[in-house]
Parts: C-alpha cells; structure tokens; sequence
C-alpha cells in the first residue's frame, strides 16, 4: 500500500482530496500542516507520494522545493496548486522527473488519472499544464509585451463582452484562475480596465474592431 501525504493549507481542499483517498484501497493518506510535519512524515516514509499546494504551503522557495526532492529521492511531488507560472512548470519538469503537476481547476477523472500514473512511478502532467508549457507567446507590440496563448483567448473572451465567471464555466477552470489570467493582462499591458485592455489590443493588431466591441 502507497503512502500519501497531503501537504494544503486549505479545510476544503484537503478535506475533498482527502475523500478521494479514502475510496482508494491502494493508498493510505496522513496529513501535514507544514513543512516541518512535512519533513517528519517523509523522514517516516522516504518513498511517499505528496501531494502539495506549492502556492499556499509554506514552502518558500523553488530551490526550497528542490532541497526537499534531494533529500527524499524516492519521493514523488504532486503539486496541487491554483495558479503556477508558465516557468516555474517548465523549470521543475526539466529538473526532475519525481514531480507531477495537477492544478486545482482539474476534473474528478483527471485526479484520478494523475493518482494512477504517480502510483505507478510515471510523472503526471493535467492538461492544463501541459497546454500553458506548450503554448507559444505573442510579441503584440515593438515595446515587447507578451501575452500566452492562454491569455491572448482569455482577452478575446473579454472583448467580446464575456464576464469572468462565463468565460471560467466555458473553459472548466475556475474563477480565481481566471481571475488572475485577467490581472495579468491587464499588468502586462499597463492598463487599468476592460475599455482600456481591449483599446490596447486592437491597436495593435491583436484583435479586429470589425468582429469585436468595445
């Protein structure tokens, strides 16, 4: 039997993975509260499976995360988070394969489906993380200005009048997902709101004032 750590800060969501465990003969689950619980459960058991909310675990860095990996080799991490970066997920999927990525926006079937490949010893990556590493960045200006493939759809979505919760129910993600799409578009591009966003983007070129509206 498999032993599985849940490293979240968060009732809800520990308890629902919690759940999902428990209807599993396969596995046995414990809990850590923080990183020196943490510590202490791997120091148990070294060949566990954790599953941690890189963004809300005190956890404080990426060379922080990485230390833990070396010093439980046998180990696999399953990061459990809402929102990673683009970099951060290709930084860890280059630098180990013990590290699988589920975001939180991720269906029943498909936390189920990571279970199995990590209890398997195989690296597991949701579509979602798989989607923002392959997807190819958009120069939208001769300043430099990035968006990814994900925000580029994200802020077509906006132009065309869609509010976040709509355009978080059409793309199965969440809304504090979505959300914070939104805000980095809107910090990327040095502008304060929707009007000002999709001005933006027209001008340059991004989206057709014939097929969108302000």
């Amino acid at each position: 039997m498999q032993n599985i750590i849940i490293a979240d800060n968060q009732d809800i969501t520990r308890a629902g993975m919690a759940y999902v465990l428990s209807t599993r003969g396969d596995v046995a689950s414990q809990v850590a509260s923080n990183k020196s619980e943490l510590i202490l459960r791997l120091t148990d058991c070294p060949e566990a499976v954790v599953i941690l909310d890189y963004t809300l675990f005190d956890i404080s860095s990426t060379s922080d995360l990485m230390n833990i990996g070396q010093r439980f080799p046998l180990s696999h991490l399953i990061l459990w988070s809402e929102d990673l970066s683009i970099d951060f997920i290709r930084s860890l999927v280059n630098a180990s394969s013990r590290i699988s990525v589920l975001m939180k926006d991720a269906r029943m079937s498909e936390i189920e489906q990571c279970l199995d490949y990590v209890l398997c010893g195989n690296r597991f990556l949701c579509q979602h993380a798989t989607n923002m590493i392959l997807a190819p960045e958009y120069v939208l200006d001769k300043e430099g200005i990035q968006l990814t493939k994900t925000e580029v759809e994200i802020l077509k979505e906006i132009a065309t009048g869609m509010t976040t919760r709509e355009i978080a129910e059409k793309r199965f993600s969440s809304f504090h997902t979505v959300n914070t799409h939104r805000k980095n578009i809107f910090r990327k591009l040095g502008v304060n709101n929707v009007h000002e966003a999709i001005r933006y983007a027209m001008r340059s070129g991004l989206v057709d004032a014939a097929e969108y509206y302000i």
